[in-house]
């Protein structure tokens, strides 16, 4: 019988506990879950005397699935593991062959396999097999909405604080991109120089270099209140600074806000609590954004929102436009929003 799939966070705590798998697969959309539990193993298992002899890494592009047998198949030497790394295991062909190593896995040998950017199919057994004896990990990309709250938790995690403007800035400038957020979060804390314990927006506009008057989470809420020429003045900054606020990036984000209030609207509980629970939200206090929502714009007109931000989207790749640049585009389209 297969085990019950685990979540990163059970797996990360047997390692620190020294409870290891035979065989480790990690797969998904995600590369940072599937780097942090490869890069522990790697870490942790061995000494830095053992690793000489007993750690091996190989990369997809160079190997088939004989070699990892081959290499898995190995004792360890003056050690009570070893452990063998596959990177880029994507790249692999025929991967069911493993299956001849899951019949009998060397119980000294630690395997394990990161598959980037996609997963095992689940037609086949290759998976079944290896959740019976070791660990079969999907890394799921994560939600828009669930970011402020892994920003929060990260930082906490940290033993930092965070403003929750800062959180909101990362989170709507890098986006779910988990390897370059946490980077930048690591970033933010040495420029602290442990002086203070708290991230706040001066710091991220000083450190990672957006601006903490002009961006998307500034530019919604503009367009909540209404504040015509604060909206103006964002999207002015906008058209100045295009690297910096590409108008894919406003788009996908207005996209997710509007359409999150599309359905706050068909929450039967209108309070903090059911919005939250409606939208999956972290927290009550997320709902304020959306409730806020409601009161500035109709069911109606949300719906035509939501038609105009797909509309400027096509129109920004080149369908039914010759001559409006990215900031007519948004120009135009902030317009329509507010009007």
């Amino acid at each position: 019988m297969a085990k019950k799939e685990q979540s990163f966070e059970s797996i990360m705590k047997d390692i620190r506990a020294k409870k290891y798998a035979p065989v480790y697969y990690l797969m998904g959309e995600e590369s940072y879950y599937i780097d942090l539990i490869s890069d522990t193993l790697e870490e942790k298992v061995l000494t830095e005397e053992e690793k000489e002899f007993n750690l091996t890494v190989l990369y997809g592009a160079d190997i088939d699935v004989s070699t990892i047998i081959n290499a898995a198949k190995r004792y360890p030497m003056m050690s009570e593991h070893q452990v063998v790394i596959v990177k880029e295991a994507q790249q692999i062909r025929n991967m069911d062959q493993l299956s001849y190593y899951l019949q009998k896995p060397l119980l000294s040998t630690i395997l394990v396999i990161c598959h980037k950017h996609g997963k095992l199919d689940g037609r086949k057994k290759l998976g079944s097999e290896i959740a019976k004896i070791g660990v079969l990990f999907e890394s799921k990309a994560l939600k828009d909405r669930d970011l402020i709250g892994f920003i929060d938790s990260y930082i906490q995690r940290k033993q930092f604080t965070i403003e929750p403007k800062a959180s909101a800035m990362l989170a709507d400038f890098i986006g779910a991109d988990l390897s370059r957020l946490t980077s930048e979060l690591d970033k933010l804390i040495l420029t602290t120089g442990g002086k203070q314990k708290r991230i706040t927006p001066d710091l991220v506009e000083k450190n990672i270099g957006i601006s903490k008057s002009y961006n998307n989470f500034e530019l919604r809420n503009a367009l909540l209140d209404r504040d015509v020429f604060r909206v103006n003045q964002i999207v002015h900054y906008f058209e100045e600074n295009p690297k910096t606020n590409p108008l894919p990036m406003t788009l996908g984000l207005l996209f997710s806000y509007f359409s999150n209030l599309m359905l706050a609207y068909y929450s039967p509980d209108k309070s903090d609590r059911g919005i939250a629970e409606m939208l999956s939200l972290r927290t009550p206090w997320q709902a304020k954004d959306y409730i806020k929502g409601m009161n500035t714009f109709s069911g109606v007109k949300t719906m035509d929102i939501i038609g105009y931000i797909r509309e400027t989207d096509a129109m920004s790749k080149g369908i039914g436009n010759s001559h409006m640049s990215d900031g007519d585009l948004l120009k135009e389209l902030v317009y329509k929003i507010l009007h």
